[in-house]
């Protein structure tokens, strides 16, 4: 009987010394660094309702790509300190499989349109290290739409 009750002190004392995630503080946060960014750095963006930021370079066509879409598209992949994660020429990437920013960025141009986004964490790998990203990491993606199904 000691040894459950020893057991269920030390889960409790581990469970309750862990920190909570709270998403809103989190945009909060990201939200207020991805404005400082774009003000240092004198970029002009607008603001998506999911809390995106995103500049169009290149509006492209007048068809845009859907949520079921394959797309086609070059991007480069980085951090607010210019360091590039990933990045890819001709990629052929099913939307709907892809992070929430991209979900959201993509449709925005047509074939042939570039478009920059700053993705506030939740909208990418959110608070979970992924590969070379860290939790709670804001991203940039230049992306060129080649085309799209």
């Amino acid at each position: 009987m000691k040894k459950y009750f020893l057991l269920f002190v030390i889960l409790t004392i581990a469970l309750s010394s862990c920190k909570k995630y709270d998403v809103n503080k989190q945009n909060a946060q990201d939200d207020a660094t991805i404005q400082t960014y774009l003000k240092t750095n004198n970029i002009t963006a607008v603001k998506d309702p999911s809390g995106l930021y995103y500049q169009i370079i290149t509006p492209g066509g007048n068809t845009r790509p859907g949520a079921s879409s394959v797309v086609n598209v070059n991007y480069v992949g980085s951090r607010l300190d210019g360091s590039v994660f990933d990045q890819n020429l001709n990629a052929l990437l099913a939307l709907s499989q892809t992070i929430q920013g991209f979900q959201i960025g993509v449709p925005k141009i047509g074939t042939g349109g570039e478009i920059k986004l700053f993705m506030p964490s939740s909208l990418g790998y959110g608070n979970t290290d992924t590969g070379p990203i860290k939790a709670n990491t804001i991203l940039m993606f230049d992306i060129k739409l080649l085309g799209f199904n």
